[in-house]
């Protein structure tokens, strides 16, 4: 039986109410992920999938939907999209100046990630941290990845003492 459904084909409507209702009816948390872009592109939209599941489900989108109301219920779906893993992936292996990009790079880049969603944001529907966050989510990923870099032996720049500090220093500040 299927726990998830992931939309990526960009056809709309193709996760129908009766799709949704039956991934609600085998799972007391169906995860609906209607991936793509742009938002009149997606398998379902936000509404529907916590409409026809009774708001039982996780939910994430490529695009950017906005806040739903559900069984009196208040959501700020997720947007999973590249934002929250790229630039501290590409930040913690620039730092460390790694030989290369193994996929367990990767997967830290996703622990770090999740490990930085909080229960307020799983309380409002979301299993990505609020991007307002972004540039603090993107610091601990660079971090985790650098010193994940070091532990593999990929890394060719020296270890620094107080690896977070050094790589703060590599981040552009746009405030003058």
């Amino acid at each position: 039986k299927p726990t998830m459904i992931v939309g990526v084909s960009a056809q709309p409507g193709k996760f129908t109410e009766g799709v949704i209702r039956a991934m609600a009816d085998i799972n007391q948390v169906p995860i609906i992920f209607a991936l793509s872009n742009p938002t009149h592109k997606c398998e379902c939209t936000a509404q529907e999938a916590y409409d026809y599941t009774n708001q039982r489900c996780v939910f994430a989108s490529g695009s950017p939907f906005g806040t739903v109301s559900s069984g009196g219920k208040t959501f700020e779906p997720g947007q999973g999209n590249n934002a929250y893993i790229f630039p501290g992936l590409a930040l913690g292996v620039i730092a460390a100046k790694a030989k290369k990009i193994p996929e367990s790079l990767f997967y830290e880049t996703a622990v770090c990630l999740a490990g930085q969603v909080t229960k307020d944001d799983y309380a409002r529907g979301s299993i990505y941290p609020k991007l307002e966050r972004i540039r603090e989510v993107s610091f601990n990923i660079a971090v985790g990845v650098a010193q994940s870099c070091y532990k593999l032996n990929l890394a060719r720049e020296k270890k620094h003492k107080h690896i977070d500090k050094y790589i703060r220093s590599k981040i552009t500040n746009f405030h003058y």
